[in-house]
């Protein structure tokens, strides 16, 4: 049965969150933003910045997938869900559950340039460095981790526990 070590509680992510919406707020005041949310991890982390912003934003999805059932990345980044709205011009905010290698976040920020949007940031949930291989500027981060593998508050394991409502490090 695998260990799960508490690492962040509800409380301490929704009051990151607040923070974080706070900013983008203020950031964003005077323009037209659109969140990119990563499926699948990033749904509950997304949905919980946005009934704390105090602008409107328009929303839309990507999928992508580089786990598969491991713990590793398979290294093999493939497109699962494209956007849907129209983002040429528009200043868009990506959304992430977690960064770690980058791979996938260099991969999807050139996607979305393809479509000629005015600006394209980052917003993530976990910045994990330990094993990170591609520079990415991260504009809003709401915690920083060193090593493990985690789970939670939408983060999964082999599609289990993004039911949880912190966010732990799993231990197999």
């Amino acid at each position: 049965m695998p260990e799960l070590i508490p690492v962040l509680s509800k409380d301490d992510i929704d009051k990151r969150i607040s923070v974080i919406a706070h900013r983008i707020s203020n950031d964003y005041k005077n323009d037209e933003l659109v969140f990119i949310g990563v499926l699948k991890g990033s749904f509950i982390f997304l949905s919980d910045i946005v009934r704390c912003l105090t602008i409107p934003v328009r929303i839309d999805f990507v999928g992508i997938s580089s786990y598969g059932s491991g713990i590793y990345s398979s290294g093999n980044i493939r497109l699962t869900k494209k956007i849907e709205l129209n983002v040429r011009d528009k200043d868009l905010l990506i959304i992430e559950d977690i960064i770690d290698t980058g791979s996938t976040l260099s991969y999807l920020i050139d996607y979305l340039n393809s479509f000629d949007p005015k600006t394209v940031k980052v917003c993530v949930l976990l910045d994990k460095s330990e094993r990170r291989d591609k520079k990415i500027n991260v504009d809003y981060v709401c915690h920083k981790v060193k090593k493990g593998f985690f789970v939670g508050y939408g983060l999964d394991y082999n599609e289990n526990y993004r039911n949880l409502q912190g966010i732990y490090c799993l231990k197999l």
